[in-house]
């Protein structure tokens, strides 16, 4: 059960032809209904369901990308290299969207997708959810609400979540442990060295990212990409892996903090950090005209130069 590569053209394509059929008025942020799609190739990480959570999971459209939301039952999709392409490297990828909803398509397939065409094995991670409301209408007010200014950036804020929210997060985490834990049984099959799986993330992903790195037991991630993430100071831990940073001087998420970049480089653990000039937020591979389009080309050069693309571990 995994997209290979010529296998992913097909969903592509697929995914062209629905979007094909969506007017410009779809790219304004407007919310619109979708139906559920199949994924065939996701498979169940088996780590229950979600408390108090009534309604079903079900998809929308926003920007023309595909998005989930109460979501009950993780999954992992593979991306599979084409045979003879695999470098054995594998990265799991941890979409975003406020621990509310989603972003699979631009944070998440899209992704996986460039990673596989480089050789890499990747791994969608479709985690559990917050409840949102049943009815789209009312998730929609919910999301045009009216909302307070963000606080004034405060550079000694930590970027990893506060006490309350890091056990909402408990789920977040089982399902990262059941996926880091499926690749690694099935690492022989899907062509996978145990010793180079890392993670990436975005925004809410990437908050996931870092408090799998910072709390779990289990995995052993060789590196990890938190991408416009929290970027408040963290107490890192023995043994942390090598991380790649990237975003954009005009996402709300920055306002000038580099507590985390600093954290990683006091600790001595190898530290890449690209602050773009502009992006915005959520901007998954890259949106028109912006410098923030280059990072992805950056992450692979850096995974190339520490040796996560060849046999053997990488830098530590």
């Amino acid at each position: 059960m995994f997209f290979k590569l010529s296998n992913m053209s097909k969903l592509a394509t697929l995914v062209m032809i629905c979007f094909l059929s969506i007017t410009a008025k779809s790219q304004d942020g407007t919310i619109y209904p979708m139906d559920n799609p199949a994924e065939p190739n996701a498979i169940p990480l088996n780590t229950g369901g979600v408390q108090n959570q009534p309604a079903k999971e079900t998809w929308f459209r926003q920007w023309g990308d595909p998005m989930a939301r109460n979501i009950t039952t993780a999954t992992l999709t593979p991306f599979l290299p084409e045979p003879g392409k695999a470098n054995g490297a594998a990265v799991i990828v941890a979409p975003g969207g406020g621990n509310m909803w989603l972003s699979m398509g631009n944070e998440g397939w899209e992704v996986a997708e460039a990673l596989a065409k480089q050789g890499i094995a990747a791994f969608v991670l479709k985690y559990r959810l917050y409840p949102t409301a049943e009815s789209l209408d009312d998730f929609k007010a919910f999301m045009n609400r009216p909302r307070t200014p963000p606080p004034a950036a405060d550079s000694t804020r930590s970027a990893a979540p506060p006490a309350r929210v890091q056990r909402d997060l408990s789920n977040q985490l089982a399902d990262a442990e059941a996926a880091y834990a499926m690749i690694v049984k099935n690492a022989q099959k899907w062509g996978v060295d145990t010793d180079r799986i890392g993670m990436i993330g975005f925004s809410a992903g990437a908050g996931l990212t870092m408090h799998s790195t910072l709390n779990s037991k289990t995995m052993k991630l060789a590196f990890i990409g938190p991408i416009y993430g929290g970027m408040g100071p963290v107490e890192v831990p023995k043994n942390a892996p090598p991380m790649f940073c990237a975003i954009a001087a005009d996402d709300g998420l920055f306002r000038g903090q580099f507590g985390v970049i600093d954290a990683w480089y006091k600790a001595g653990v190898p530290v890449e950090f690209h602050l773009y000039q502009n992006g915005g937020h959520g901007f998954g591979l890259g949106n028109p005209n912006r410098t923030s389009n280059k990072w992805f080309d950056a992450f692979i050069h850096w995974l190339d130069v520490n040796k996560f693309l060849a046999a053997g571990t990488g830098t530590k």
